[in-house]
């Protein structure tokens, strides 16, 4: 019986991580900006999911669930890479861009994502899930662990800051 159970969550974790892994990926790239530290978060994510399989009760609710574990370790691997800058602590030489990310470069691109980047946490997470993961209000709720209403804010917001950071000077 136990066994069966096992078979069951192995196959489900990996459906879900068939369906789930890319898009994961991309959202958590678009919140850090490295592509491999992305994909090292998103492998994170569903190793913890892994473990407390059994707590998420409602099946319906495990995609929510992933979203925030990899939003949380993403904040986590932030705070590390922001406290390591202050600290001057350099990366090895080895260290080189991925493919994807020097082709993801351009102009305007660079212009977007660094304003992204600007935003509070929390708005930029609220602009990244609706807009990217084209999510619903009450899905980036649940995610976030807020009201739909402070999603509408933080997203109302961020969009204006992003407005008047892409604004060209004139």
């Amino acid at each position: 019986m136990i066994a069966l159970v096992e078979s069951e969550q192995t196959s489900e974790l990996a459906d879900l991580y068939r369906a789930q892994y890319r898009s994961l990926v991309r959202m958590a790239s678009l919140l850090l900006g490295d592509v491999a530290l992305s994909e090292e978060v998103v492998q994170d994510a569903f190793v913890q999911l892994h473990h407390n399989w059994r707590r998420v009760i409602d099946p319906s609710k495990r995609e929510a669930y992933l979203r925030s574990i990899v939003l949380n370790i993403a904040r986590s691997r932030s705070r590390r890479r922001t406290l390591g800058r202050r600290l001057e602590i350099v990366r090895p030489a080895g260290d080189a861009e991925s493919a994807e990310a020097g082709a993801m470069r351009g102009a305007d691109r660079d212009d977007v994502m660094r304003a992204l980047r600007a935003l509070p946490d929390r708005q930029r997470e609220c602009l990244v899930l609706r807009y990217y993961l084209d999510l619903s209000e009450r899905a980036i709720a649940d995610t976030l662990g807020i009201s739909a209403g402070s999603v509408k804010t933080h997203t109302s917001r961020a969009m204006a800051a992003l407005t008047r950071a892409l604004e060209p000077t004139r």
